[in-house]
């Protein structure tokens, strides 16, 4: 009997920007309720949002110069949302999982910058 077996897992990066910009909504849920931390977690929260809603824009461009636009925009919401990360106070329990938004915010501007770079 043959055994099935599982196929390489597809690469898709808008459950990867959609899982960034969640994860970053219950990151900011956690944090410290500060005067600064509520400034800086809107904007976090705008910014990761701003990089999954930018990508849906793209992948229905209707122009090959709409479509660049729209990756540009998203790989400076994705350099935004690490400033924001950056700059909330985080609880030290914390620390782990703003380092972990932090890493996939920084690939995520990578892999725009390479689309951009390819076309």
């Amino acid at each position: 009997m043959s055994e099935i077996q599982n196929p390489k897992p597809v690469f898709d990066l808008h459950d990867r920007i959609f899982k960034f910009a969640y994860n970053t909504k219950l990151f900011v849920k956690k944090l410290p309720r500060n005067i600064s931390n509520i400034e800086y977690a809107k904007q976090l929260i705008r910014s990761s949002g701003s990089v999954a809603a930018n990508y849906i824009e793209a992948s229905e461009s209707l122009s090959k110069k709409d479509f660049v636009m729209r990756i540009k925009i998203c790989r400076k919401e994705a350099k935004e949302s690490v400033l924001w990360l950056r700059l909330v106070d985080a609880l030290t329990i914390h620390e782990a999982e703003r380092k972990i938004l932090i890493d996939e915010a920084t690939q995520l501007m990578k892999i725009f910058g390479a689309i951009i770079s390819k076309i």
